[in-house]
């Protein structure tokens, strides 16, 4: 634990260990590693054509964990430059080569379908187009909780008309958030915690050091810019009395849980 002196000898900082990065990654293992162990179960070739639809960020994840096994994976995303997130250490290691591409006339070219588009992806029209011996597809929606994003979101109706044996929706779900995105559940966690250690004794107050990171990646387009702010450290809190807020990060990613229905 890094702990330092704040204003005061008497009153000190105390700074996690993990990085805002680290709750990204551990999510997005959550979920690329249901996607991974549903694929393997249907026992498909290594060279089996998969196309992943969607970077941002379960997509990103999602390829990184299937190229440790298979060969022909292809990324397709609307903005080009989130190719460079295929490069980084976000959603962990590329292991074997994959493709990207932003024609979405591709789509329909694969054996495999994932589609991570969530609201205002691919609509009912265009997924009846496809054919394929697997489809799935993330619910956007996370807890049921909001009448209106469950009014809005079309996966079911996305997915029944899909023509393949083999469908199923990634469901990530635990810490009450409306959605089920990465950068939700990461800011669902970072609020938790932070009400968390407040209620400690002796805490002044706590903070995270998290920014609204949509606007530096699809506005500012600037991944560099990026990978260097989720590289700071999660939580800081003044207290007169230290403890481990790592462990209060890890119990709150415990209860997140993604799977394959």
């Amino acid at each position: 634990m890094d702990i330092d002196t704040g204003i005061t000898s008497e009153v000190l900082t105390i700074k996690s260990e993990t990085k805002i990065k680290d709750i990204f990654n551990t999510i997005i293992l959550k979920k690329s590693n249901a996607v991974y162990d549903y694929i393997e179960n249907l026992d498909f070739d290594e060279d089996i054509k998969i196309i992943v639809i969607g970077t941002y960020l379960t997509g990103l994840g999602i390829v990184k964990k299937l190229s440790e096994k298979y060969n022909n994976i292809l990324l397709i995303d609307i903005y080009p430059h989130l190719e460079e997130l295929l490069y980084t250490q976000i959603g962990g290691e590329l292991k074997n080569k994959i493709k990207f591409s932003s024609d979405l006339n591709l789509i329909y070219s694969g054996d495999v379908v994932i589609d991570t588009t969530g609201f205002g992806g691919l609509d009912v029209e265009k997924s009846s187009k496809f054919n394929v011996k697997a489809f799935i597809i993330e619910d956007p929606v996370a807890e049921d909780n909001d009448e209106l994003l469950k009014n809005k979101n079309n996966i079911h109706q996305r997915l029944e008309v899909v023509k393949s044996p083999n469908k199923a929706i990634i469901k990530t779900t635990g810490i009450n958030t409306k959605t089920s995105g990465t950068m939700t559940l990461t800011i669902g966690v970072l609020t938790d915690v932070l009400n968390k250690c407040l209620r400690n004794k002796g805490v002044l107050y706590s903070a995270c050091e998290m920014g609204f990171f949509e606007e530096v990646i699809f506005k500012q387009k600037n991944i560099k810019k990026f990978e260097e702010l989720i590289d700071n450290k999660a939580i800081k809190v003044s207290t007169i009395s230290p403890f481990d807020c790592d462990e209060i990060i890890s119990d709150e990613l415990n209860k997140i849980e993604s799977k394959m229905i």
